[in-house]
């Protein structure tokens, strides 16, 4: 439309355009409704304007000096220019590339597609030839049936009418109006023929169908007989099976015969599990054998055997000790050893110095992490020398009560450094580190410590040394010994040279390429980290993710933390680590070893672990019965001191076990409840609590619950971080249980003159005091020839009339003893004095 002057009026973009939209909603209902459409505008730049945009694909405005940033030369620009075309040419390339690839993917697809066609079109090509020979047979069936029916219907005779048709006549027949005068005309006939027909004319429609039909299968045939008709998804699955079969997915595998390692005992599941079979069907045949058995039960090695046999597998005897030969003990070739660094062990009496001494070497302070001073763990530690040198040390406590402790390291260790104080010569404990030294077979450097005291005498640390058979290099021996100074670092240098030097004589090799193998130097269980051990590798590399076995416990290894605490993924030979891990803490002194599955681990450590318990067994039943009586007369005249100890790390716990066995004498004892590593729980709170005994914590503390419980139960908790404490504490409550010693002390003689019997107490010795002293509380004993015939106390003490407290030599008085009347004249009275004197335990 247009106004009066011939204008359009004014408008954005026009009028909009009217449209119809049909909505549908529920229950069938639509509804028409007008919509209007707008065109959108587009905008199209003049060609000589100066935002029109350069024709795609063309580079015009970088050939333009104009249009050129500034800064870039004809040299950069025809560089870029070059870079641009090179980069559409690659990509044209790998779209090309691209193109052949998704085409011979197509190819391969619609390869894939024809074959699986060309199989379901021969499969329904069979399917259809045996439903059209059963149509077929269905047909023949039903024309056989057909003719067999028409057969019976001809031989059958004609139905006789109710009146001969002889005796009707032409009068008769005319009749009907007045009565039944004749019978109804012979129709049986005619209706025979039309049922026939009717059943010719069924079974060819049946036929006709199932010929319209097609797939007319067995089922549509003998519908009519009341057979049940197959669904669709019974035909789909058969299809499926088939195609299947003709791939070679439905073949079952061949059984796999399989070699059975048969201990002389197994569980049900484990033997489920060796052979790969189902621990129902081994169960199911236990009870065909009369065994009502479940899987969690063990059966003896022969029907186990029997079972093997009858899932056609073959037994393999072993013993229980096999287990443990999956274990590498074979020897290394000489080709395959390199060297590694020696393990140095430190050792002598309590502070002589041994940790200064090696906190000099590494430039650590590990002795203010000790509480008193006193090192009660051992340490391990690797130490780079100035000249390149790695060393590792083992620092081992020199406290009697850590013997065993120092054991451990001299039998792991390569070379013995013995510190003795050049101001305190050879102690106890010197002479035990030498004796250790000496058993493990390993060379020795003797450090003379506190060369810088003003008192200090090594030529005397030499001299004593030769006692013990120890012959310093000073004294022409071939023991290396060399004054050092913790506190000054004098000599420190000599000694790395001496150590380095002992090394090169012996010669250390290890093969860094096999399963490792190592020794555990300490145990502890900690809070955060579980059970962690301190192990020095001896033969391989450990690796972070190996399985191992060591002692009674196994696991895999979690972490490795070396001795400055850093993680590291492996560990060589003469390395000492912290290993993260394991189910359990083990011994000090157990030996890690690296197995390849956990079902080898977990079954040589279940193994152990049931060897160590019979061998308590046998320990406990190699006794008769007349030990037994004389074990139990003793123990009831043995006063115990029932402890439990908790202590930080196993070592520790081992020497305070051992410093309480020798605790005591024939009269009383320490007797160990429970001893284990980690905080003091509520288990053990409940132990001390059925025993009566305290709860010794060895720098560990008792958890909220219990505290609680300890305080309810009134259970006695006491905390120790040095072990010469700890002793003397347990000593002392064991001094508690001795019997008071008796001490008898001679006060006086009285010999009896005459004897008197006196009405209401009986016979009353006239005596005289002869020596020292009578007293009413004192004990008497009666002598006739110097024999004792009556111990006993005084009834009554009388001088002349009067009862008296005591009574001077060479004076008389009257005696007469409690519940005893045999005294005569002549006999002597011995007067002494009872003390009772508390023991101590030494």
């Amino acid at each position: 439309m247009t106004d009066t002057d011939g204008k359009k009026p004014l408008g954005l973009g026009g009028a909009p355009r009217s449209g119809q939209v049909k909505q549908s909603f529920s229950h069938g209902r639509t509804k028409s409704v007008l919509v209007e459409t707008k065109r959108k505008r587009l905008v199209v730049a003049k060609p000589g304007a100066p935002g029109a945009a350069a024709a795609p694909g063309t580079a015009s405005h970088l050939g333009d000096p104009s249009k050129r940033p500034a800064g870039i030369s004809d040299a950069e620009m025809e560089r870029r220019l070059a870079a641009l075309r090179n980069a559409k040419a690659r990509e044209a390339e790998d779209a090309v590339k691209r193109a052949e690839d998704d085409r011979i993917r197509e190819e391969d697809r619609q390869k894939r597609r024809d074959e699986i066609e060309i199989k379901e079109r021969e499969e329904r090509e069979r399917e259809d030839a045996a439903r059209q020979k059963l149509v077929e047979e269905a047909r023949a069936k039903a024309e056989a049936e057909i003719k067999a029916q028409r057969a019976e219907q001809a031989a059958a005779p004609a139905p006789r009418s109710a009146r001969p048709a002889s005796t009707s006549t032409p009068a008769t027949a005319g009749d009907d109006a007045r009565g039944p005068a004749s019978a109804k005309p012979p129709l049986a006939p005619r209706k025979t023929e039309r049922e026939r027909d009717d059943r010719d004319r069924n079974a060819k429609a049946k036929v006709d169908d199932a010929r319209r039909a097609g797939k007319l299968t067995l089922n549509d045939a003998l519908a009519g007989e009341g057979v049940r008709t197959r669904s669709l998804a019974a035909m789909k699955r058969k299809q499926e099976k088939a195609r299947q079969k003709a791939l070679g997915f439905g073949n079952k595998p061949e059984k796999m015969v399989r070699d059975v390692q048969l201990p002389e005992s197994i569980v049900v599941q484990e033997l489920a599990n060796r052979m790969a079979e189902r621990a129902a069907d081994v169960v199911k045949s236990l009870m065909k054998m009369g065994l009502m058995v479940t899987m969690n039960q063990a059966i003896d090695a022969d029907t186990a055997e029997i079972v093997i046999e009858e899932f056609g597998h073959r037994a393999v005897r072993v013993s229980d000790a096999d287990v443990e030969q999956v274990i590498d003990h074979v020897q290394d070739s000489a080709e395959s050893l390199i060297s590694r660094p020696p393990i140095v062990t430190i050792m002598g009496h309590v502070d002589h110095g041994k940790t200064s001494l090696l906190d000099a070497i590494r430039h650590a302070n590990v002795v203010t992490g000790e509480a008193g001073g006193i090192t009660q763990h051992i340490g391990a530690y690797q130490v780079t020398t100035d000249a390149g040198a790695r060393l590792t040390f083992l620092d081992t406590p020199g406290h009697a009560a850590f013997t065993s402790m120092r054991q451990r390291g001299a039998q792991v260790t390569d070379i013995v450094v013995l510190v003795v104080a050049a101001d305190d010569a050879v102690m106890p404990q010197t002479i035990e580190a030498i004796k250790h030294a000496k058993a493990a077979k390993v060379p020795m450097i003797v450090a003379i410590n506190k060369i810088d005291k003003y008192d200090a005498n090594p030529t005397k640390v030499r001299t004593d040394l030769l006692q013990h058979e120890v012959v310093v290099e000073a004294m022409s021996g071939d023991v290396l010994d060399v004054e050092v100074s913790a506190k000054t670092g004098q000599g420190l240098d000599k000694l790395l040279e001496a150590i380095a030097l002992q090394a090169e004589i012996l010669e250390l090799r290890a093969n860094p390429n096999r399963a490792a193998s190592g020794a555990v130097i300490e145990a502890k269980l900690d809070v955060g980290r579980g059970p962690v051990a301190t192990v020095l590798v001896q033969n391989g590399t450990l690796r972070k993710g190996d399985i191992f076995v060591v002692g009674e416990q196994w696991g895999k290894v979690r972490a490795l933390i070396n001795d400055q605490g850093e993680r590291i993924d492996e560990a060589g030979p003469s390395v000492p680590v912290e290993v993260l891990g394991l189910n359990g803490t083990p011994q000090a002194g157990d030996v890690l070893n690296v197995v390849e599955t956990e079902a080898q681990a977990r079954e040589i450590a279940t193994y152990r672990e049931k060897t160590t318990k019979d061998k308590r067994a046998a320990v406990g039943a190699a006794v008769t019965m007349e030990q037994l009586m004389a074990k139990a007369k003793a123990d009831k005249d043995v006063a115990e001191l029932p402890i439990v100890v908790k202590a930080d790390v196993q070592g520790s716990a081992e020497a305070i076990v051992q410093a309480m066995e020798k605790i005591g004498n024939d009269e009383v004892r320490v007797r160990v409840l429970h001893y284990g590593v980690g905080a003091i729980t509520e288990t053990d709170v409940g132990l001390a609590e059925a025993s009566g005994a305290p709860v010794i914590g060895f720098n560990v503390r008792a958890n909220a619950s219990a505290r609680q419980i300890a305080n309810q139960k009134g259970v006695e908790i006491r905390y120790y971080s040095v072990i010469y404490d700890l002793v003397d504490d347990v000593k002392a409550a064991a001094s508690g249980l001795l019997k008071a010693e008796v001490r008898e002390t001679f006060i006086g003689y009285a010999q009896i003159k005459e004897v008197f019997k006196v009405t209401g107490i009986g016979n009353v010795a006239g005596c005289i005091v002869t020596e020292g002293i009578a007293r009413r509380s004192a004990g008497v004993r009666l002598l006739r020839d110097n024999v004792v015939i009556h111990e006993g106390t005084l009834k009554t003490l009388k001088r002349f009339k009067d009862e008296v407290k005591e009574v001077q030599s060479g004076q008389e008085c009257g005696m007469a003893f409690e519940r005893y009347d045999d005294i005569r004249q002549g006999d002597v009275i011995e007067i002494f004095e009872r003390e009772e004197v508390q023991r101590r335990l030494a």
